[in-house]
């Protein structure tokens, strides 16, 4: 290993001492040439390859040493590639003050050990030169390599130094053109983008030196939004603008003429503008060529304009004010008196301006000031009040301040007086102060009524956070509920709920969280012995808190039910009004027919009249005991597929009979039809009732219309909740006198009527209500006084029939009853088991009479095989008929079964029960057809629309 310190003749730039990869400064003049990391360069390559030829080494490469690394950017003879710091051995030659030669790197055991020596490319030699910066900064080196041991004659050292000058020249030069083309684009985006106007003119001339045109030979973008002129180089300022002033001529031409530039500011009126020109000759004198730099100043005149108007304005203000206001400048002069300082001070404002401050306070007065006039100088803003006295004599207080008003070199050149009369201020302030104290007390006892208020009040007062954790409760809280305030703050406000009210509490609340109040919510408390207490409540958001004002209503709950049960004792009064007048009058037929039936000389004509009389009167009979069901919501429907429009078109019809000639009936259908699932005959009966109440509510005259709306969503009713459907709305609307509001919530009562008694059972509407509960919809009313009443039913809209079974059902014909059947007959009554087995007898059936469904049970087991169907009572001791037929379904299903009933809450809640239905009372025609049917079907679920009884 060898060094060679030679140092070319003209070298004069002395290097740093040592040589550290991480210095900052040798870091900084490394990257200011931007060579890392980029791409191969001919030049670079080029003196890499003439080292190698020089040296005559088959390897050459320039390197640039970064922090951490080493990156080759020219390689000659291997492939360039970036290396690890401790890699080969240019770190060491950047150390060496000329070239490291090292001969043999396997004579040394530290160069033998180097990756590269031991690796790829398996280096035997190497000699380096350090390229050094201007500042004497090594960056990095120019360095030959061999496979071989070798050494280099002075000449080759020589030309490898100059090289690794030329690699320097080469770099200075590279960052020399960088910065000549950063410069090119700095001044053409300068020229591009500024915001003033350019442009190179040629000014022509006429009779020797009288300038007459000049031509635009070149403009920057912003030439066209200073001017307003577009598309001008090549054209003349005569065609462009022809009224342009000549004076604007005469200056370019002085300038070309002369050479002496100029700067002014001018108004274009052919151009409706003001311009800040700058002009200066360029090229010469010959070519009269001038360059132009000039901006819009339009807006800024007319600022100045009107910042003098202003300024005349601030004068009158300031002298119109009562307020005295002055400047004064560091000489302690004034510079600025207003009209005020006549009143202060009994000098005009002229004589004030030019004075001192002490001459026009006068020694004393200066020197008590001095101090805050120093430190407004200073530059604080001062505040102080001093007694003044006006030249009338009168004693005033004056609130003044000193604000320092800086220059244009961020300097205090003075400071602005404002002084304002305080007097009366003062003597405010005494008042205030004892209004003050007076307030304070009056404060202190509302506080204290307040404190009354929230502990004596009869009112459950909660206060708790967003999340629901009580904040707070008053002693009402602890004396309805038993829980102490201890015991209650800090734990969540639904804890004191009923946990069966709890997730209907938190739906309820809800409306909180969008700061919404919720109003009435009557909930079950929990005291702390476990009771429950109904509290009524009513909770407001407030600044992220909710307020709960409670009111415990048990006694009232318990009023109201004490209050319902005397309701009911009434209701029972009135039905024993209405409907036992109307039962006396149906027994009054039946038993004065029967009597004249009795006389063995009747004629045969009123012998049919009296029976079809006690047959009819059987029907009405039926028909009110139906209603009183239909009421209960207990009469078992028998509901089919109908077009509800059809319905109420035939009922409209005969609705002339019902309401008398002077009521208009309109009905109203939608064009396509509508069908729903429901009793057909309880709809008929349900819309007669609302009919009859219309032609009461009109005394007999006006207009009833019935409109049909189908695919429509039921609406909450009542505090039900709606549902969306689809539904249809059947309408009947009347223009009678209207329902008060005190009875539109009892009209669909049982027994609520405003008849007299003996007029009405009061339960039409009640049949109304019950029809549409049961067929899964419900029943709304809108009335005004004096505008008449709308009733909406809605029931549950469903698809149409198909077509076909609709036309095969219509199609078949009735069948013929059959006889013969052995009936077992299920009975509990005495009298209805007697005549239904002589009914069965009459119709050539072989009845058997069980009393029980249990000794039904018991027959069948006795004679499997003798019997055709059963028909059976629902409502008996022991097992029902419902659960007879269950299980016989179960044991024989191919025994048909028929149930009778006048009523069951059992069927009248299933009424998909699957078993043939005949409603009590009947006819022997309708119990024949019925048993014939089922016994024709076999055991077979019936699928078909129930048989109807001839009452209904």
């Amino acid at each position: 290993m060898s060094y060679d310190g030679s140092v070319s003749p003209n070298e004069t730039v002395s290097r740093p001492s040592g040589f550290e990869p991480q210095h900052p400064q040798r870091l900084a003049a490394l990257r200011a040439y931007a060579i890392l990391d980029t791409p191969p360069e001919r030049a670079f390559d080029e003196i890499a390859e003439m080292a190698a030829q020089a040296c005559g080494t088959p390897m050459a490469h320039i390197n640039f040493v970064d922090a951490d690394r080493q990156w080759i950017k020219a390689a000659f003879g291997h492939a360039a590639r970036a290396m690890p710091l401790a890699f080969g051995f240019c770190t060491e030659a950047m150390r060496a003050d000329g070239a490291l030669v090292l001969p043999d790197l396997t004579a040394e055991p530290e160069s033998a050990a180097n990756p590269l020596v031991t690796g790829d490319p398996h280096l035997r030699f190497y000699a380096g030169v350090p390229l050094v910066t201007p500042d004497g900064w090594a960056i990095g080196t120019l360095c030959v390599l061999d496979r071989i041991p070798r050494t280099l004659t002075d000449q080759q050292l020589f030309i490898l130094k100059a090289l690794a000058r030329t690699v320097m020249t080469q770099l200075e030069s590279r960052n020399a053109e960088a910065a000549l083309r950063r410069n090119e684009e700095r001044y053409r985006s300068l020229f591009t983008f500024i915001d003033a106007g350019f442009c190179l003119i040629e000014v022509e001339f006429a009779d020797g030196d009288r300038p007459v045109d000049y031509r635009f030979l070149e403009v920057n973008p912003a030439f066209e939004r200073q001017t307003g002129l577009r598309a001008p180089v090549g054209r003349r300022m005569r065609d462009l603008a022809p009224d342009l002033e000549q004076h604007w001529f005469d200056l370019y031409g002085r300038v070309a003429l002369t050479g002496e530039p100029v700067r002014f500011e001018q108004a274009a009126a052919a151009l409706g503008r003001w311009y800040d020109v700058h002009a200066y000759r360029v090229d010469g004198p010959a070519r009269n060529r001038v360059a132009i730099l000039f901006n819009d100043i339009t807006e800024r005149r007319r600022s100045e304009n009107a910042l003098r108007a202003r300024e005349a304005e601030l004068r009158l203000v300031a002298d119109a004010m009562p307020v005295l206001i002055a400047f004064i400048d560091r000489d302690l002069t004034y510079r600025f008196a207003n009209a005020a300082y006549e009143t202060w001070t009994g000098q005009a404002p002229d004589a004030v301006v030019g004075r001192t401050v002490g001459d026009l306070l006068g020694p004393g007065a200066f020197e008590a000031r001095r101090a805050g006039i120093e430190r407004a100088l200073a530059g604080q803003e001062v505040r102080e009040e001093w007694a003044w006295t006006f030249p009338n004599g009168q004693a005033r207080i004056a609130d003044t301040r000193y604000l320092p008003r800086r220059g244009p070199d961020g300097r205090v050149d003075g400071f602005y007086v404002f002084a304002h009369d305080v007097s009366e201020r003062k003597r405010n302030e005494v008042l205030l102060q004892s209004r003050a104290e007076h307030l304070e007390a009056q404060v202190a006892a509302q506080t204290r009524d307040r404190d009354r208020v929230w502990t004596l009040s009869p009112v459950l007062k909660l206060v708790s956070d967003r999340t629901g954790r009580v904040q707070s409760v008053n002693p009402s809280w602890s004396r309805a509920l038993g829980w102490s305030e201890a015991e209650t703050v800090g734990r969540p406000a639904l804890d004191f709920l009923a946990p069966t009210e709890r997730a209907a509490a938190e739906a309820a609340l809800r409306p909180l969280c969008a700061d919404s109040r919720v109003e009435d919510i009557e909930l079950a408390c929990l005291t702390r012995a476990g009771d429950r207490r109904r509290v009524l409540w009513t909770v407001v958001p407030e600044d992220g808190l909710f307020y709960g004002f409670g009111r415990d209503i048990t006694e009232q709950r318990q009023a109201e039910e004490a209050l319902r049960q005397s309701q009911k004792l009434e209701a029972i009064g009135q039905l024993t009004g209405g409907v036992a007048h109307d039962f006396n009058n149906l027994l009054t037929i039946i038993r004065s027919s029967v009597e004249f039936l009795r006389r063995p000389d009747l004629a045969e004509t009123r012998r049919r009249r009296y029976l079809d009389a006690v047959s009819d009167t059987v029907d009405r009979a039926a028909r009110l005991t139906g209603q009183l069901l239909a009421f209960a919501r207990r009469q078992a429907l028998k509901p089919q597929v109908f077009d509800i429009g059809a319905r109420l078109r035939s009922i409209a019809d005969m609705l002339d009979s019902v309401t008398g000639a002077r009521i208009r009936v309109a009905i109203d259908l939608p064009a396509t039809p509508r069908y729903v699932r429901a009793d057909q005959s309880q709809f008929e009966t349900a819309l007669i009732n609302m009919a009859v109440n219309a032609r009461d509510a009109m005394d007999g005259e006006g207009n009833l219309t019935l409109r049909l709306e189908g695919d429509s969503p039921m609406p909450p009713i009542r505090g039900h909740a709606g549902a969306k459907g689809p539904f249809v709305a059947v309408r009947v609307s009347d223009t009678g006198a209207g329902i008060p509001d005190a009875d539109l919530g009892r009209i669909f009562e049982p027994f609520f009527t405003t008849k007299e008694v003996g007029k009405g059972t009061g339960l039409g509407l009640s049949q109304v209500i019950g029809f549409a509960k049961q067929s899964g919809g419900d029943i709304d009313v809108a009335s005004a006084l004096g505008h008449g009443t709308t009733f909406s039913l809605y029931l549950p809209q469903v698809a149409a029939p198909a077509a076909a079974s609709e036309a095969d059902r219509e199609a078949r014909p009735e069948a013929e009853p059959r006889r013969g059947l052995c009936i077992l007959v299920v009975e509990d009554n005495l009298g209805v088991g007697r005549f239904c087995t002589q009914i069965l007898e009459d119709l050539g059936h072989a009845p058997v009479w069980a009393k029980s469904a249990e000794e039904a049970l018991a027959e069948l087991d006795r004679a499997p095989d003798r019997f055709d169907a059963v028909f059976s009572d629902v409502v008996m001791p022991g097992m029902g008929g419902f659960a007879l037929a269950r299980q016989l379904r179960t044991r024989r299903p191919d025994l048909p079964v028929v149930l009778t009933s006048g009523y069951s809450h059992v069927l009248a809640e299933d009424d998909a029960h699957g078993f043939a239905l005949l409603r009590k009372p009947y006819s022997a025609e309708q119990l024949a057809q019925v048993l014939s049917e089922a016994a024709r079907r076999g055991g077979q679920p019936d699928a078909r629309a129930r048989p109807e009884p001839a009452s209904d």
